[in-house]
């Protein structure tokens, strides 16, 4: 089935439906692969695993699990029938008693031998504990489900379009953190629009380095793929040594990434010549951060395939424009036309406006969220007008195409003299000596904020503070140029692998 066949359905059941009985869907390095009718078998044996233990339709189960096939087929078998909460494995005792009260679980799903502080969070919460036990032996993503009864037997039945599939949690980088719910219709309409955009066929096989605790490798990578009839290689986790042996080996038509993470392959690809040249990608994804265009044209030079940059966010369940594959049009620097949903530049009294102006992005569509939940103060303004706010600035030029100018609470504040980071990015990327850069505001005493910027040199390279300053004056006026610049062996980065712009000074020591 096709994706514009698929485009009706509006369940995670209904996406299962799409994939040939003996057509591969899930694999994982050295493993052999779970096909598609073995995943619906999957499902429907933990539905009724779910069921006999007290959990059934609109319950929540938290699932902390380790990247891999398991965890991906997991989020899909639960979601089938329930709410999932993925979390990051490696968050700490508080970190998880904030995020486990706040989402309400009626049980977490960890692994068979799981012994960390996961455990004893959702103990003292009241939480249920049920294990995800492997089958190593059979194909991979195989698995069952142990633990005791949270309750009497639920009523059996999947899921409905208006139920919720997933909660996750916003960064919370300068606020504390909202819940998104996001419905079944939504995720179904999402995979529906990546797989267009992508014109994914049961012949596609996705290689997935993102962590499966965020919206980007969930439903990008995984669900769009697996509602396409096609198959997804799960890694344990994004690792620059060892990509190109998952390439070489799983041999797959495409991967999707954060722009660090392109950074770092490519940092590595001249070690393996053998298998970029037999690689055989139809097109390479970048979303979840701007790609600079510096990075673009040289992943497109090295592994000869189209980069496809896409732009996405939780509350839209992930993608919300994106360039177009070959013979679509392409602009470097652009996240791309509306992909699914509408999207449009507001002025702050609520005008839309018109192509060439600049103003915050906003979407409304089948993916976008119904609302954060339990916050109805946020809700008020995220959805003010009839769109949801995502933000960002930005403005759509005559085609319709998207350049995104920075993020609001981003914007440097110099003194009056409003700064977007991504413009001083895009300068220092072109400097010859320059692997990756991040630029930032720092606290100043006068001014209130001033411009500050790490940097990561290419291998081999050298250059001082006071070259880069040079040479940035050169290319933008005074009070753009960097006050500060860090050479750094490595940039702090968040756990999905982006890098992070808030908060950094803080890190770096300048605040």
């Amino acid at each position: 089935m096709s994706s514009k066949e698929g485009a009706q359905a509006a369940s995670i059941i209904e996406i299962m439906a799409a994939g040939r009985d003996k057509a591969p869907a899930i694999g994982a390095p050295d493993r052999a692969t779970l096909s598609h009718g073995d995943l619906r078998a999957q499902i429907s044996r933990t539905a009724a695993e779910l069921n006999a233990l007290g959990i059934g339709r609109g319950d929540r189960v938290a699932i902390v699990l380790p990247n891999g096939p398991e965890m991906a087929a997991s989020f899909i078998a639960l979601a089938a029938t329930v709410a999932t909460a993925p979390l990051n494995p490696a968050y700490r005792a508080d970190e998880l008693d904030f995020y486990l009260g706040d989402i309400d679980p009626k049980a977490i799903l960890v692994g068979a031998d799981e012994d960390g502080p996961a455990i004893d969070v959702a103990k003292r919460l009241g939480i249920g504990v049920l294990r995800l036990v492997a089958q190593k032996e059979a194909p991979a993503g195989s698995f069952r489900i142990e633990g005791d009864a949270v309750g009497a037997p639920a009523d059996p039945g999947y899921a409905g379009p208006d139920d919720i599939a997933l909660l996750l949690h916003t960064s919370g980088t300068t606020s504390r953190p909202k819940l998104v719910p996001l419905s079944q219709a939504n995720l179904a309409a999402s995979a529906s629009h990546i797989g267009a955009t992508l014109n994914l066929t049961q012949h596609d096989a996705c290689l997935n380095i993102m962590p499966l605790f965020h919206i980007h490798g969930l439903i990008a990578a995984v669900l769009s793929s697996l509602a396409s009839g096609g198959s997804v290689v799960c890694t344990p986790g994004f690792n620059a040594l060892r990509f190109f042996q998952w390439l070489g080996d799983s041999k797959p038509s495409w991967y999707t990434a954060v722009p660090t993470m392109h950074q770092a392959i490519l940092s590595r690809a001249a070690r393996n010549p053998d298998i970029v040249a037999t690689a055989k990608l139809r097109f390479i994804r970048s979303s979840s951060a701007s790609l600079p265009t510096q990075v673009m044209a040289e992943l497109e030079s090295t592994f000869g395939c189209p980069v496809i940059e896409s732009y996405g966010m939780t509350e839209a369940a992930h993608q919300m424009t994106s360039n177009q594959l070959p013979p679509g049009l392409r602009k470097p620097g652009s996240v791309g036309a509306a992909a699914g949903p509408e999207v449009a530049i507001m002025s702050p009294d609520g005008l839309l406006l018109q192509a060439g102006h600049g103003g915050e992005i906003v979407i409304r569509g089948p993916n976008v969220t119904a609302g954060y939940e339990k916050n109805p103060e946020a809700n008020e303004v995220a959805f003010a007008h009839g769109w949801f706010h995502t933000g960002d600035q930005g403005l759509l030029d005559e085609d319709g195409y998207l350049r995104v100018t920075g993020r609001l609470k981003e914007i440097i504040n110099r003194g009056g003299e409003k700064i977007s980071p991504l413009e001083v990015d895009d300068v220092l990327m072109d400097h010859p000596a320059v692997a990756q850069v991040v630029t930032f505001a720092m606290p100043h005493p006068k001014l209130g904020e001033d411009v500050a910027a790490a940097i990561v040199l290419r291998e081999g390279l050298e250059v001082t503070e006071n070259e880069i300053r040079s040479f940035c004056s050169e290319r933008l006026a005074d009070f753009k140029v960097p006050r500060r610049v860090l050479i750094l062996g490595e940039i702090p980065k968040g756990a999905t692998g982006k890098l992070q712009r808030i908060g950094l000074a803080a890190k770096l020591g300048l605040a």
